[in-house]
């Protein structure tokens, strides 16, 4: 179960990550590429919770406690808003909160809401508040189940804010851990893929399975490398100065994105129903990659990343 993989990381310490752009940016990516590898919703939760303390860290937020586990609760969605108003001294959140996966697992969160002045400000949660209230859930895939990610209603909720107004999207922290995700995909890709390297040694390894691998070997390859040199330019330059970490992001994005793919389906066309069908572990994983590699924005990303490649802002 993915909540005692969480569980088990939590405790042992595994989850202390080295911060992005401190000059461990490369072990922090291979670290939760190696979680996703282990369990794909467990690796994404703490993919959030690993995001969440390098926010708390680059905006000067409260910084976590042990034992605390933390989300990352930033997404809109039509029908549903979150407001932030000031109750007397103390900021109050009222309001639905889409998209909160580890709904009913996270401690605390991180939660974007609208203040008064129309602005998004980034805020910190105690999820044990009686005005936290997860709502029943609607997902019905089987892909990413675990991740329990549900509405919340918060109802007069006290909160601290995190940072300036806005300051969780321009800050150059965002597209670190925009990179975060995809390590974590990158991990995903290599346990579907597993099961095809598995084959190569067989007898029954034929050209056009060994064709797949080369292929599906060559993209996760392209995905490392271009991950490691994401790592090494994001040390070099934290701050953003040379004003290149969307370009970064976005580039690496793509790259695993299209390693996810390959993996998935070379997989299947090279090994055939069996492990879909009957092997239940290999089943789940490509059902929750199938879901999580869905936070990316397909051809509205390429496009961006097109832009910012040639030149344009």
């Amino acid at each position: 179960m993915s909540v005692e993989v969480i569980t088990s990381w939590r405790e042992s310490g595994a989850l202390d990550l080295p911060l992005p752009g401190h000059g461990g940016t490369a072990q922090r990516w291979n670290r939760l590429a190696a979680f996703a590898e282990t369990d794909v919703v467990a690796g994404r939760l703490a993919e959030a919770h690993a995001d969440a303390v390098a926010i708390l860290a680059e905006l000067d937020g409260p910084a976590p406690l042990p034992g605390q586990f933390w989300g990352v609760w930033a997404a809109e969605g039509p029908g549903a808003a979150l407001s932030a108003s000031d109750g007397g001294g103390e900021i109050l959140l009222d309001g639905t909160k889409v998209w909160c996966s580890g709904a009913g697992l996270c401690s605390h969160a991180l939660v974007t809401a609208l203040l008064p002045s129309g602005d998004r400000g980034l805020f910190a949660v105690a999820l044990d508040d009686s005005g936290v209230q997860p709502l029943h859930s609607d997902w019905n895939n089987v892909g990413m189940a675990e991740s329990d990610t549900r509405s919340v209603q918060f109802t007069g909720t006290p909160a601290v804010a995190v940072g300036r107004p806005g300051e969780y999207l321009t800050r150059p922290g965002f597209w670190h851990g925009a990179v975060g995700v995809a390590a974590c995909w990158l991990g995903g890709a290599r346990a579907v893929a597993a099961a095809l390297y598995a084959k190569a040694p067989s007898e029954k390894a034929d050209a056009h399975a060994l064709a797949h691998l080369g292929a599906v070997d060559a993209a996760l390859a392209a995905a490392e490398a271009t991950l490691m040199s994401a790592a090494a330019e994001i040390d070099g330059d934290p701050l953003n100065r040379k004003v290149r970490a969307e370009l970064i992001a976005r580039r690496v994005r793509a790259v695993v994105e299209n390693a996810v793919d390959e993996s998935i389906h070379r997989t299947g066309r090279a090994l055939g129903p069996a492990p879909l069908c009957l092997d239940a572990a290999h089943a789940q994983r490509v059902a929750d990659l199938s879901v999580y590699v869905r936070q990316s924005h397909a051809e509205k990303d390429l496009e961006r990343l097109g832009r910012l490649a040639g030149g344009s802002s």
